[in-house]
Parts: C-alpha cells; structure tokens; sequence
C-alpha cells in the first residue's frame, strides 16, 4: 500500500470531507508498514473495503415548533462496520453536522470499539438540528421524526446508537420511546438511557472518567501520577464534566473549560460546589462559561481564545475536532505541559499531533483515551440483555480495566526502540489487526 497514492484516489471520490480524509490518513500512516507485512490484508483489499461505509440512511426530518412553523433538517446514519459485533456509535444533534463529519467519526469508531475488546462494529449519526434554545416540547417532536425514518435500520443486534454532542439522556429518552411503540418491544436499542428504564450508572460520566484512567496509564510511564498535577480542560460536555471530576479525585487542579465564546481560567482550581453551578447551568440550558466568572471572583474570562495558552502539567481536549492547532501545541510544550490526552474525537490537528511527537511529548488520541464511554455503553447493552443493573462500583471497575487494557494494547505496538511510546501508532494498529483479521475470517462481504 502506497498512502499517498491511496489518498489521492479517495480525495478524488469524496472531494471535500475533510475531517473524513483526515481521519482516515492518520490511521493509514500508522499502519502502512505492519499491512505491508502482511500481504494477506492487500489481496483481501481490506483497506479499500475498510474506508467505506457498508451504508449511509440520509433522510428529512420535517418537524413543527410551538408556533406551528415547519423546519425541515437533515437526518444520518452512517454504517460504517460491523464485522466484529452490531454497529455501535452515538448520535449528535448540532448545526455543523454533515456526511464528512458523520463518516470521520464512524470510521474512528470502528478502532475506538476495536480497542475495547467488546463485540461492537463503528457507525455514526445525528442531524444537523440544534436542540440549545428550543423547548422540550420542540425536541420531543424532532426526536420523533428523527426516529420515525431511523428506526427502520436499527436494533440491539443490528444497530445500537448512543448519545453524542446535543443528544443526552433527555434526548435518548423521547427516541426510544417512539421506537418502542414503533418497533412493539422493549429492548436495550439505545444507549444513555435513564437509570428507571435500562441505563447504566456513571454512564454519562464514562468518557471522562476513561480518559482520566488512560492519561493515568500515561503518568505511570513517566513514573508520576495527576497527584498535585494543574490541569487544562476544554468544554464543558459531559466528557470534560466527568475528566475534571475524576482529575479532582485524583488530586490534581483543574484550572480551565471552555464554551464556544471563549474560556475560563480559574488558579484556585474548578471543583466542588463550581462543578455543580456548572452543572445547573447546563441543565437549564444556559450559557456557561461567561456566567461562571460572575460567580467565583478567581475566575477570568478570556474572550474568543482557546485554553491552551494557559500553563498546565497535563491538557484534556475534551470539545470538539480540531480544536488544538500546532501554535496550540508549541504554546503546551513552551509552558511545561508534558502529558496530551484527548477526551474528544480528533480534537488535534495534523501539524499539532507532529508537534507533540517530535518533542516526546506523552500524547494519546481519542480513539484510544476516549473509548471508555463506548465502553460503558457496551457494559449497558450487556446490563440490557441479562435483565440487570450492575452497582456503580462495579460499573467504575470494569471501565478502569478496559481503559488499562487498551493502554497496554497501545503500548505494545506503539513503543519505540528508545522506550518512548506513540500511542497514535499503537491504537491505530491495535485496533486495525482485530478489525483486518476478522475481516479475513468472514470472507469477502
């Protein structure tokens, strides 16, 4: 396999998905030398059946606000594989959703699942539909018409959604009542839901708290720990909600989050009762990060900037794609910053991941650090189908274990001559030889 001629031909087929060529030369750059170590993988063509979706759903959604007005948006599911378990991965409600969008993450989430040792193929969905601003009444009947198209395709051993950015428990909840009257049963079909009706505890915490264990696993190859550790967290999801949580528990300070105006740096630290005002905020879907300096006097706002100018031991991305660029990245290292964990999916650019390596810098993607909530959704669908709810604790274990489990996955093929570890590499190929070889096994489909 030639990448570049690769990529040229896939640009040429899908010009314009960035985020999704993205994505998929990264993880082609990582394997490139163990697939042609292989020549099994080239005559079997899993690289050209690989980046392509077994199916994309494309559909309207048409919908009627309080005002009796019609809108029309756009609904995707995009099934990218399923050659290790039933497609599995969340549905995001935001303006910027789109094909490229939807097929980066579903072709990320085929590794991410990979990596987790659970029975579960990648796919991705949502809509371009933005749920901030509009009444319960306006997003129940949204998710309705959303799952009357979806749940044609969809089901505990053919398709399992989750939530995503704009889709949480709320939202979980007015889908899957329509596809169980629409469907007549009442099955584990989606994930994140509330804890009367199938859910699992810490779930909405799972992503978080996985990538606080994973960057843990970092810190003890360094032979340190987040104890006394300043933190960098960006958004306020419930990805960076659970990482600065766990960071608390483990004694480090969490100085900074962020929102789409700007963010907060906050030296006396971000725990305790503030987490909780954010919270309340976020659960009346209120502004969060402006109102927040208003409250505790430690806090500045600094307006229409990012939060990795800010000194810190270890940063968590934890918004969205390409939020941290190479001057980021220069800025992290210039100021003592020594461990990367990405909460989000592919929150760093191209010339920044360059940056963290060159400089043997701890750094770890988001198909390695954030596989924990796909994690506990697939501990969720294991709940759903014995008929059972497992206590918290138990929950929290068996995350804190396949998190370490997936470090020890990417330590194993990421580790250099040198003792350094690229984990870009290690999760890439981890996650691809579990997908390749079944592939191989199940023939050609």
């Amino acid at each position: 396999m030639d990448v570049e001629k690769f990529m040229l031909e896939l640009e040429r087929k899908h010009p314009g998905e960035m985020e999704y060529l993205q994505a998929v030369r990264e993880v082609l750059e990582s394997i490139e030398e163990i697939y042609n170590e292989n020549p099994q993988f080239d005559s079997a063509k899993i690289i050209e059946r690989l980046v392509e979706p077994d199916r994309i759903l494309m559909f309207k959604v048409p919908w009627v606000d309080d005002n009796g007005q019609v809108h029309v948006n756009l609904g995707y599911r995009v099934q990218f594989n399923n050659v290790i378990g039933p497609y599995k991965g969340g549905l995001r409600f935001h303006p910027s959703v789109n094909l490229s969008i939807l097929k980066f993450l579903g072709f990320e989430q085929i590794f991410k699942n990979s990596l987790t040792t659970l029975p579960m193929g990648g796919a991705k969905g949502g809509s371009d539909f933005d749920p901030k601003g509009k009444s319960n009444a306006e997003i129940m009947r949204f998710c309705q018409a959303f799952m009357l198209e979806l749940w044609k395709i969809i089901g505990p051993e053919t398709d399992v959604p989750a939530g995503d950015i704009g889709v949480g428990g709320r939202e979980i909840g007015f889908m899957y009542g329509m596809y169980k009257k629409l469907a007549s049963e009442n099955t584990g079909v989606l994930t994140g839901k509330g804890l009367n009706w199938g859910g699992s505890l810490i779930r909405p915490e799972a992503t978080g708290f996985g990538a606080v264990y994973f960057a843990e696993e970092m810190l003890k190859t360094r032979n340190t720990s987040f104890q006394g550790k300043t933190v960098a967290i960006s958004g306020f999801g419930n990805v960076a909600w659970g990482a600065a949580t766990k960071a608390n528990e483990l004694g480090a300070k969490v100085v900074t989050i962020s929102g789409p105006d700007g963010y907060i740096y906050d030296p006396d630290g971000i725990s305790g009762e503030k987490i909780n005002y954010l919270l309340e905020l976020r659960a009346s879907n209120q502004d969060i990060v402006k109102p927040y300096s208003y409250e505790f006097p430690s806090a500045q706002f600094v307006q229409g900037k990012r939060p990795w100018e800010v000194k810190c031991d270890i940063a968590l991305p934890c918004a969205t794609q390409n939020e941290l660029d190479k001057d980021d990245a220069l800025n992290l290292v210039k100021n003592g910053c020594f461990c990367v964990a990405e909460g989000a999916n592919m929150p760093s650019t191209p010339g920044a991941i360059e940056v963290f390596l060159e400089s043997k810098t701890l750094f770890a993607p988001g198909k390695a650090v954030n596989a924990g909530g796909v994690a506990t959704s697939g501990l969720e669908m294991a709940q759903n189908a014995m008929k059972m709810n497992w206590p918290m604790e138990e929950v929290d274990q068996r995350l804190h274990q396949i998190m370490k489990s997936i470090h020890g996955s990417c330590a194993k093929y990421g580790t250099d001559s040198e003792g350094y570890i690229n984990y870009v590499k290690g999760a890439n190929i981890a996650g691809f030889l579990k997908v390749a070889n079944a592939m191989l096994d199940q023939g050609v489909i």
